[in-house]
């Protein structure tokens, strides 16, 4: 075939020599635009783990990086004026110039032919071309000619940062974070070579205009970055190597993402590889590794497939399925990553200790997990858990240890909980006239005694007509009052569990079938005229609801304290209101399901404000030292909908109102809506609104081992964990995973003693099965 490969970076050398290697009958053309020598980067970072790939592809290209790269385990914080240290993160350094010429050098050995110095404007100048490999950077000039098949999606991000050099040698991946009066700046910095470092200065653009950066030339925005890190830089200097950028060289990063990444311009097939399909943030330094990926994946369907053109259509097919399912986890890593410290200043740096901070900032991808952590770096993370067990008051016991994070105890006004743990109200549709029988007693029991800190039965429901189906749960009468207590008083006496209770009201999504009948869809007969914020059914062929008059508004309000109050008597140690899922008041947050004009409709505060009112109504009548807790739908995953930033603004407003936490889910608000969903999908939204508010807050959402849970709250990113479906499966789900982590501190019902043991057991000998 003929092969031309337009753009010299590590992606186009390397499918290049990989090819030519592979199959030395090519004719294989890497076409650059700068000579041999030009580079504008310093140093490039990948892992381990792309090492060893490259030592299986090409050992002699390995082995030229490995005795030119520098290998470090080590990262330190430079933090509020303490250094902290742990080590076991296996990375590679390499200068970007050497690392090109040891690839252009292979090229060349191969036989890959290099032209240097020549601006390719189209891939119609090689019409003899059976591939066009489109290696041409973030700003690719061949995906642009094509942008309405690539359809590219490119956003710029709102931090500015410079890349800088230095020769002062660091023997650690370094992060040096700085406050200045109006910000912080931070620097990422690892050695490279044996005379250098690279030194990335970043910070948020409204830091940088307010210290005139934008009005800085790059001699000046050296020597404020100089003097800004002259405590870690030790009198050396900064050197920049952008004289062909004009101004400060200054830049925001472009996130790319691509629809598609082939084409066949009718003579020739053209495929998009390393930035021109693809970029991610160096806060993980993950874009060298998404290169070399991209070039092993592409050589090796052409070897599953075929070395000719008439397999080049399924090779491409092929390499794109492969390559887009990593692509977009290493890019999730890298936005966390990004996001992490783009709101650095505003959301950690200003309320973490230091100890906190370095956990936060080391599990920023939300790739690294707390187990992974005490792989990498045993006695930094016992130190850690050490640190975070003093902070919930937990003395070591008499062997140094302590619980892991999601094992500590938590207060919230009178309310301690044993552990992190929470049984989330999930809806079971079982109820009779709402009230709950042997089957509530048996699923929040069984649940109580498993370990959890708090359950919750399902929303309960604060009237007849608040219902969403027939079978749930209600709290409006004796009846429904006796039989709680029933629970509350099993709980309590049974075990160490505190029990909550979330009261609700369906709204526009009330008079629906159970679940397993029909999700959503309307009852047939026995309905109940339902109230909403705005005339909106939520689907097509649902009830419309009526727009809620004062009047009603006042009935509903009555509603919610007298069952706040039945509540208050039976003993719940908690109360939740539910204000998300598109349920009633969820409705009056959300501009998707809010229309009206009048005082309860338009800004963010009008909005709330009937929440509120039923908010402060059942604070009012609900026992000082008891916490009440609200759950918010935090994006709507609906263009026109609340998003976290609109969240935070409703958080606010309900923690000024005296809610002691916020339950930070989402969605459901709109059947149209588009949920992203990934492990800890919906962590980020309770991240925000617990450091930024300064509100504690429940993260929700595909957490289910006890790995997520340590992570999440050993970070800050949330205080509580409620697990649903995990629940679901095991109703002894803490118990074992306490097990499962080697934790024994974890207490089982006595009647359940002799069966701890035995479980241990079996887990030991399942992690050893098939070893020698």
């Amino acid at each position: 075939m003929r092969i031309v490969c337009i753009g010299g970076g590590p992606a186009g050398l390397y499918f290049a020599l990989l090819m030519k290697r592979q199959h030395p009958e090519h004719h294989v053309t890497v076409v650059e635009r700068n000579r041999p020598f030009d580079t504008f980067g310093w140093g490039v970072v990948f892992s381990d783990a792309t090492m060893q790939s490259m030592r299986q592809w090409d050992p002699q290209t390995a082995e030229a990086i490995e005795v030119s790269f520098n290998h470090w385990d080590d990262i330190e914080l430079v933090f509020k004026g303490r250094k902290i240290r742990t080590t076991g993160h296996g990375f590679v350094g390499i200068g970007r110039r050497k690392m090109l010429n040891i690839l252009q050098d292979r090229c060349l050995e191969l036989g890959v032919e290099l032209v240097f110095e020549r601006d390719v404007e189209s891939d119609t100048e090689f019409p003899d071309a059976d591939l066009v490999i489109a290696a041409d950077g973030v700003n690719s000039r061949i995906r642009n000619e094509y942008a309405d098949v690539f359809r590219p999606d490119m956003v710029m991000r709102p931090n500015r940062y410079i890349w800088l050099g230095t020769d002062k040698l660091f023997d650690a991946f370094t992060f040096d974070f700085q406050r200045t009066g109006h910000g912080w700046f931070q620097a990422h910095i690892y050695r490279f070579d044996e005379t250098t470092s690279t030194f990335i200065v970043e910070t948020t653009d409204e830091v940088y205009k307010a210290h005139g950066l934008d009005r800085m030339d790059q001699e000046q925005s050296v020597a404020f970055c100089e003097d800004l890190f002259a405590g870690t830089l030790d009198g050396h200097r900064l050197m920049t190597n952008a004289r062909h950028l004009r101004g400060s060289a200054w830049l925001n990063f472009s996130r790319l993402i691509c629809d598609k990444w082939s084409h066949f311009n009718g003579r020739s097939h053209v495929v998009l590889m390393g930035d021109s399909a693809h970029t991610a943030h160096f806060a993980i330094g993950s874009g060298t590794k998404l290169a070399i990926d991209d070039a092993i994946e592409l050589t090796r369907q052409f070897d599953l497939l075929g070395h000719d053109r008439a397999h080049i259509p399924a090779v491409l097919a092929a390499y794109e399925e492969v390559r887009r399912v990593d692509v977009a986890r290493i890019q999730n890593a890298a936005r966390n990553a990004m996001e992490w410290f783009e709101v650095v200043g505003t959301r950690y740096a200003d309320t973490l200790e230091p100890e906190q901070f370095m956990y936060s900032m080391l599990t920023r991808s939300q790739r690294i997990s707390h187990e992974n952590l005490r792989l990498r770096d045993r006695d930094w993370l016992e130190g850690f858990e050490r640190w975070f067990a003093a902070r919930a008051g937990v003395e070591p016991g008499e062997n140094g240890a302590v619980p892991p994070p999601m094992f500590t105890p938590f207060t919230l006004r009178g309310l301690t909980l044993a552990n992190r743990i929470v049984v989330s109200p999930m809806a079971m549709y079982s109820a009779t006239d709402g009230v709950p029988d042997d089957f509530h007693l048996v699923h929040l029991g069984a649940r109580a005694m498993g370990g959890a800190a708090l359950v919750f039965p399902e929303m309960t429901c604060v009237s007849p007509d608040a219902r969403i189906t027939p079978g749930c749960l209600g709290l409006w009468n004796d009846e429904q009052q006796q039989a709680f207590a029933r629970i509350v008083d099993f709980v309590h006496r049974q075990t160490p569990a505190k029990i909550g209770i979330q009261l609700g009201h369906a709204g526009r999504k009330g008079a629906t079938k159970r679940a397993w009948e029909g999700i959503d869809q309307p009852l047939a007969e026995g309905a109940w005229p339902l109230l909403s914020a705005s005339a909106l059914p939520y689907l097509p062929h649902s009830q419309t609801p009526r727009e809620m008059t004062r009047a009603d508004m006042d009935r509903v309000t009555g509603d919610f304290v007298r069952a706040a109050e039945r509540a208050r008597d039976i003993g719940f140690d908690m109360l939740e209101l539910h204000v998300a899922h598109g349920y009633l008041l969820s409705s009056f947050l959300s501009p998707l399901t809010n229309r009206r004009t009048d005082l309860y409709g338009g800004d963010h505060a009008a909005r709330a404000r009937f929440p509120l009112e039923v908010f402060q109504a059942i604070r009012a009548v609900w026992p000082e030292d008891r916490p009440i807790s609200v759950r918010l739908s935090t994006h709507d995953w609906h263009e026109g909908g609340n998003t976290p930033e609109d969240a935070a603004i409703f958080a606010r407003l309900f923690k000024e109102a005296g809610a002691d936490m916020i339950d930070c889910s989402s969605g459901q608000v709109v059947k149209e809506e588009k949920p992203v969903y990934g492990r800890l999908f919906q962590t980020p939204f309770s991240d925000k609104i617990r450091n930024e508010i300064q509100v504690p807050t429940i993260a929700v959402g595909a957490i289910s081992e006890a790995d997520h849970a340590n992570s999440v709250i050993a970070a800050g990113r949330a205080d509580l964990c409620a697990i649903a479906r995990p629940h679901l499966a095991d109703p002894s789900f803490v118990m074992h995973e306490a097990a499962k982590i080697g934790y024994d501190g974890q207490p089982w019902p006595k009647q359940y003693h002799s069966a701890r043991a035995q479980y241990v057991n079996n887990l030991a000998r399942a992690a050893t099965a098939g070893k020698p």
